[in-house]
């Protein structure tokens, strides 16, 4: 017996060494440097149209009088949400399609997780509370402005705020409190939660079922939200007698709508699911989709077909500029 204590007290040190892991390695889509240069450039062009375009937005809303309503209050939150979700993966991806060091410390893992929930999960209430805003519009639109008043719609965004904050306190608390000694290296290109439970050799059950239940249960309030709204609006646009009038109604909704079925599809094909069936290569597709290629959608998704916004954008840039000529000439 004698003989296995060096052995044994060698495999303790080994362990403790291992478990208390300062940094992790994102090891993300290839090591070929020809695809990495090929893939920055194109994160790139996507990153910094999302921010103008998002940011753009938020500045065409503020800056405004006419737009000053809470339809377009809920889509500045909206855009600048998306400009921040993408800022919380992006940078730090580009920096590693050039570099040969993908580290990232333990804490700044921490904070990339804890950052892209609390966004994330905010636009789902967001777009939840955008739902039922449309709603009243269209339902009610004498009383519009009686119902959605500043004492409504901005306790709903802190609201959306709030629950954002909760959800990736709980995520990243559960993650970053187990132990990783299996490996330091996650097969992703950010600190996403499923990758990470997958490099650590502590019981990760009860995270799966915090992931499942919680991710579960938000969708489905806010997808049921969404849907009642919907439903509602439906009924009042067959009670609109004129063409244009429904198709003017039809027009308000659809982006919106549009943009709620891209987001939740891609989450919950993410999330809510066994973590048995969880494919790396496929779910970094999936993630790169949602938190980069989705928030450059959504300005495109809200603009191109809302009439109000064009209108905006003609005011500020002139009736005579070059972008006129060329964005609003059909």
């Amino acid at each position: 017996m004698s003989e296995l204590t060096p052995d044994l007290d060698l495999y303790r040190i080994q362990m403790k060494n291992v478990t208390e892991v300062t940094m992790f390695i994102l090891v993300g889509f290839t090591d070929d440097f020809e695809v990495q240069v090929s893939l920055f450039w194109l994160f790139l062009a996507i990153y910094l149209f999302t921010v103008v375009g998002n940011l753009g937005l938020v500045a065409l809303v503020i800056g405004d009088s006419q737009l000053h309503n809470p339809m377009y209050c809920f889509l500045s939150i909206l855009s600048f949400l998306d400009a921040c979700y993408s800022s919380a993966v992006t940078p730090k991806m580009l920096v590693n399609f050039l570099s040969d060091n993908r580290a990232i410390s333990f804490l700044g893992c921490a904070a990339q997780m804890f950052l892209f929930v609390t966004f994330g999960t905010t636009e789902c209430f967001l777009l939840a509370a955008m739902a039922y805003d449309r709603y009243v519009a269209i339902y009610n639109p004498l009383l519009y402005s009686a119902i959605m008043s500043t004492r409504v719609y901005l306790p709903l965004i802190i609201a959306s705020y709030f629950g954002g904050i909760l959800h990736a306190s709980l995520h990243t608390g559960a993650t970053f409190s187990l132990s990783f000694c299996a490996s330091n290296e996650i097969r992703h290109v950010f600190c996403d939660i499923p990758p990470l439970l997958a490099i650590s050799c502590s019981d990760t059950h009860t995270n799966q079922l915090l992931l499942f239940y919680f991710v579960g249960s938000i969708e489905i309030v806010t997808i049921l939200i969404v849907l009642v709204s919907y439903g509602f609006i439906l009924v009042a646009i067959l009670k609109i007698h004129s063409v244009e009038g429904r198709q003017k109604a039809f027009s308000t909704c659809g982006s919106h709508l549009t943009g709620v079925s891209i987001y939740h599809g891609t989450i919950l094909f993410m999330y809510v699911r066994p973590s048995s069936s969880y494919t790396f290569d496929h779910d970094m597709i999936v993630s790169i989709f949602y938190t980069i290629v989705i928030p450059m959608l959504n300005p495109i998704i809200y603009s191109l077909r809302n009439r109000d916004v064009k209108d905006a954008m003609k005011r500020a840039f002139g009736k005579n500029g070059c972008i006129n000529k060329v964005y609003f000439s059909h």
